[in-house]
């Protein structure tokens, strides 16, 4: 005696299936493909999400020394946080090409004798938002302090913007230089 095929299909799930209609799955239970998606969904979301509110939250001002209300913002900036170290003429502290007995460095100068304009507009932002020992290479030691606490992104860019209007003409166009070489737009 021959034994009948065994249906594994339950009573409902068999009469779907006899009459061609879609398969459900079990009451609760997601289907697969969205159980995936929507994870995937979910971080993609977020990640989007982030980027705007990064891009939004600091956005490039730029250090443009022609900007007249940048400059003078700049200024005031300047004498209130930077001029203590850097000099009230951006002339830096004696010496500043040597170190020092702790490991570190002067202040140097931002004026055209100075290494400022040597860096593009994007470097002496986050240099000045994050601090010399956040950017310095290793084993450079630098008392630059984090401005990020202090000042708003606004004043940092009106600072820098300030610095470069003191500067001749001929060493503006050679940091324009490195800014386009940087990918930096002023």
């Amino acid at each position: 005696m021959r034994s009948k095929p065994v249906n594994r299909l339950g009573g409902a799930r068999r009469r779907r299936a006899r009459a061609g209609a879609p398969r459900q799955s079990k009451p609760g239970a997601a289907p697969r493909l969205r159980t995936f998606l929507i994870p995937i969904a979910v971080v993609i979301a977020a990640v989007v999400a982030g980027w705007a509110l990064l891009r939004d939250a600091s956005p490039m001002l730029g250090a443009d020394a022609g900007d007249a209300a940048l400059v003078a913002l700049g200024a005031e900036t300047y004498a209130a946080h930077c001029a203590l170290c850097h000099g009230v003429n951006l002339e830096g502290e004696a010496g500043w090409r040597w170190q020092k007995a702790d490991g570190t460095f002067p202040a140097p100068p931002h004026d055209a004798n100075g290494h400022t304009w040597h860096h593009p507009d994007d470097y002496l932002f986050e240099y000045t938002r994050r601090g010399g020992a956040a950017l310095a290479p290793a084993g450079f030691r630098s008392n630059m302090p984090s401005f990020a606490d202090a000042l708003s992104d606004a004043e940092i860019w009106a600072s820098l913007a300030f610095i470069k209007s003191r500067w001749p003409d001929a060493i503006r166009s050679r940091q324009a230089r490195l800014n386009g070489r940087a990918g930096v737009e002023v």
